[in-house]
């Protein structure tokens, strides 16, 4: 979840957008989330024995050093645990990140709000054509050289080859830029499918 600052005490707090949940009920799925500062995220993952992770989106790597710890332990118990794993937005740059890629910032900022089309080159999983119309929220970029081995390009913008989607080569990993839980539900079911393929 990101941290959050309330408007009316001092303290932080962590939150979710309502769009996770109303998307996740459409799926049947039971949403478990996963709190910042915990102890020992290792053992409270195992306990929740989960099908699935997903690394949501909101703020910039780096806002808040808590999350982005928090992030990286949980991308760690996944990797070691081949639990089937989704990074959203920034959850896709995180999962860059974190196997030795990197994000730019995109100076044009032609991303933010703007919807435009993805092109699938990787498509071994997904079944959603070879085009798609998608959202777009986010104002750091990630390049095609700026990959980490392990990872395969899934879709690329249309209008300026920018990675929109990547999906690790030998892991149940996948990352998109885009929303699909801010999205019309019947154009991202294969997406979600990703979690059905690929439980133990």
């Amino acid at each position: 979840m990101r941290i959050t600052n309330s408007q009316t005490y001092q303290e932080k707090r962590d939150a979710i957008s309502h769009d996770w949940l109303k998307f996740l009920k459409e799926l049947n799925y039971l949403p478990i989330f996963i709190p910042n500062l915990l102890e020992n995220v290792d053992d409270f993952l195992t306990e929740l024995n989960l099908d699935g992770i997903i690394i949501s989106g909101g703020d910039n790597l780096g806002d808040d050093p808590i999350r982005d710890q928090t992030e990286n332990q949980v991308i760690s118990y996944s990797v070691k645990n081949k639990i089937p794993m989704l990074g959203v937005c920034r959850g896709m740059q995180a999962l860059n990140i974190f196997f030795g890629g990197k994000v730019n910032l995109n100076q044009a900022k032609n991303h933010v709000g703007k919807r435009h089309n993805v092109r699938f080159v990787t498509n071994r999983i997904l079944d959603l054509g070879d085009v798609l119309e998608v959202n777009s929220f986010h104002n750091n970029m990630i390049v095609k050289h700026d990959i980490p081995d392990d990872f395969k390009i899934l879709a690329l913008c249309d209008e300026d080859e920018t990675v929109e989607g990547i999906i690790h080569s030998k892991l149940p990993i996948i990352g998109v830029m885009w929303h699909p839980e801010r999205e019309e539900f019947h154009l991202q079911l294969k997406l979600m499918d990703f979690f059905k393929k690929n439980e133990n």
